[in-house]
């Protein structure tokens, strides 16, 4: 089922996003798995292997996997949106709304316990968009059974060093988080996750891409 979903996010063509790509990012990852990270879309060095988090903000978090006892290979990553929006801006909510469904399927066949925002993009679309990363990392929120935890991106450590322990202790909370999941047990501080509002489509005028 996960080959056959990541052959159709391969050969997508609903946004515009699909016109500049050199290759879809689906995700990778063990399936089912325990933990799924989603950022927010793929950047250069992803846009050419086709897989997600292989750049310098992949490295880190390796590194971070790495100090919970964790391998990459263990937990499933991927990203709001498959393709690599044009000189890494943000993603458009017509883009994240055309991805949508290919998120909430490998969230359906994944079967997470816990799953990880990385970045203010991810935790807006997947989690709340009335939230802030500053005010709300590390914390928390369940829908449907499932463990929703925002996560500053790790890339913000590549930029600003002040955010680098900040996401090194939230790692930490994270695996005590799964070992409470793993165990049954409740979450401190945990809240309920409202269902977030699907991102407006632009007006199909606005829809053509202009090759920047």
């Amino acid at each position: 089922m996960i080959e056959e979903l990541n052959a159709q996010i391969r050969s997508c063509t609903l946004c515009r996003l699909h016109q500049n790509r050199k290759h879809a990012v689906p995700g990778e990852g063990r399936v089912p798995s325990d933990i799924m990270f989603i950022g927010e879309a793929p950047g250069y060095h992803e846009d050419v292997q086709g897989r997600p988090f292989v750049g310098p903000a992949g490295s880190f978090l390796e590194e971070l996997l790495a100090s919970i006892g964790m391998r990459r290979q263990q937990v499933f990553i991927t990203n709001i949106v498959k393709c690599r929006p044009p000189a890494n801006r943000d993603p458009q909510p017509d883009e994240i709304e055309a991805c949508s469904d290919y998120l909430d399927a490998q969230i359906a066949l994944i079967k997470p316990r816990i799953v990880c925002t990385l970045g203010r993009y991810a935790m807006a679309s997947v989690i709340d968009p009335r939230l802030s990363i500053s005010r709300s990392h590390g914390i928390a929120h369940r829908r449907s059974g499932i463990l929703y935890v925002p996560l500053v991106h790790p890339a913000a450590a590549l930029h600003k060093e002040s955010w680098r322990s900040t996401i090194e202790q939230d790692f930490m909370k994270l695996n005590e988080m799964l070992a409470r999941e793993l165990r049954g047990e409740p979450q401190p501080g945990e809240q309920p996750a409202p269902v977030p509002p699907k991102p407006e489509p632009k007006r199909p005028s606005q829809l053509s891409f202009d090759g920047q």
